[in-house]
């Protein structure tokens, strides 16, 4: 590469800058734009301004002060999408612990560290769905501003849980510590707790609505997939949402909860381990999409192998979902179930979301198919594909590149080696 190219793009890793008046181009050796039914060879993507103005055959010749960035041996795709993630916290050993031990400051700055290590690992958009102290909410604020370095934030703040649900904070608490949750902190019993605890949500800043429909893996109680809200709390909880234009996602592993979920209204049903053939059928009637996070199964499942990692409450259900969850997601694939990329990462490392694609390509689905659930679907399905989701002129220059071909071989998105997020170069290879 040549050196006063090379030194354009480390200005802009190093101090998160660009030249406002000279375009960027973008040799690409192999485009995905996430709307073409085929990749496209020898692509020049030019960037001005934070925006994608032109996409060109071939490769053009740069004007005085034009940057270019030399992608010739690498596939370009757009910015990738998350729509599973906790960006505020990391599954660990400790983790029972640290709940009583960090403070809001100390779950804030992991945010930032985490942050950095997803946009560095081609996020540039994802969904975070629960958090304590309203952290990603804060981190969302943080990274809009030019603060810090991070993916762009979809935050639901605090999930919403019922008594004893997956999301009750004080799960394995002893009675002494008087805890008693209610709607601030997002635990509600009956639908008009079920309501405020929305418009609690809408008053902290949340961009969506999560609630945890069934029980969970990771919280210290002894059912994985109990149903934990009646429909009718559900219901006020959608319709609550709908005023203040928030989409509602539901956490569910078992099939009951499914059934009151989607009848109820949700926009999305995540891990979906236990699902059966009614909740397929209902999910194509409704257009319910599924985030499968199939690789947080496959951590959880791996970690418990070893006696010692988990409470002894949660391993038996660490080993009963783990084997699950793909074969899960195969049947709702193979069904026509509606799929979008999410990963649960914050059970996982953060920054290694991209396995999520060798996961699901092993399960049956094409690659192009799960390069588009990480792209052009969630961005439709959040309602920004105006600006985002593919690489087209207008749209802004969220663009990410991958040393191969992922059509070829979809480990590669696991080793993304050039990250710009609105025309800002972050990394390069």
């Amino acid at each position: 590469m040549h050196a006063t190219i090379r030194a354009t793009i480390l200005a802009a890793v190093l101090f998160g800058t660009a030249d406002a008046d000279a375009a960027t181009l973008i040799h690409a050796g192999q485009l995905i734009d996430a709307v073409s039914s085929a990749p496209l060879r020898e692509r020049t993507i030019v960037v001005d301004g934070g925006r994608i103005t032109a996409v060109e055959p071939g490769y053009r010749t740069p004007a005085q002060g034009d940057t270019v960035i030399d992608l010739r041996n690498a596939t370009v795709l757009p910015g990738l999408m998350d729509m599973h993630v906790h960006l505020t916290s990391e599954y660990s050993r400790t983790s029972e612990l640290d709940r009583f031990k960090k403070d809001a400051a100390d779950v804030a700055l992991d945010g930032a560290a985490f942050a950095e290590r997803t946009l560095l690992a081609g996020f540039t958009t994802v969904r975070d769905l629960g958090d304590s102290f309203r952290a990603s909410i804060a981190l969302r604020n943080a990274i809009n501003a030019g603060k810090i370095r991070g993916p762009r934030i979809f935050a639901a703040g605090k999930s919403i849980a019922t008594t004893g649900g997956h999301a009750d904070p004080t799960n394995g608490w002893a009675s002494f510590l008087g805890a008693r949750p209610g709607p601030a902190e997002g635990v509600v019993n009956g639908p008009e707790q079920a309501a405020q605890a929305v418009r609690q949500r809408y008053k902290e800043g949340s961009d969506l609505i999560k609630i945890t429909a069934t029980g969970g893996v990771l919280s210290v109680a002894k059912s994985g997939h109990n149903p934990q809200f009646t429909e009718e709390e559900i219901r006020a909880i959608v319709a609550t949402a709908r005023d203040y234009g928030f989409k509602v996602a539901a956490h569910a592993h078992g099939a009951e909860g499914m059934k009151r979920a989607i009848r109820a209204g949700v926009d999305s049903i995540e891990h979906g381990t236990f699902m059966d053939d009614e909740v397929i059928q209902l999910m194509k009637k409704h257009g319910t999409w599924y985030v499968p996070t199939i690789m947080a199964g496959n951590w959880v499942y791996e970690q418990a192998q070893d006696p010692t990692f988990f409470p002894a409450l949660v391993r038996p259900k660490a080993l009963e979902v783990g084997p699950q969850i793909q074969k899960t997601f195969a049947k709702a694939y193979a069904a026509g179930v509606r799929i979008l990329f999410g990963t649960d990462t914050g059970v996982s490392a953060h920054g290694q979301n991209a396995k999520e694609f060798q996961l699901m390509v092993e399960a049956g689905m094409p690659p192009m198919e799960a390069i588009r659930a990480a792209t052009i679907l969630p961005a439709r399905f959040l309602e920004i594909d105006d600006r985002l989701g593919s690489v087209e002129p207008g749209k802004l220059a969220d663009l990410v590149a991958v040393p191969g071909d992922p059509l070829a071989d979809i480990t590669v998105m696991q080793r993304v080696n050039f990250v710009m997020k609105e025309g800002v170069v972050y990394k390069a290879p």
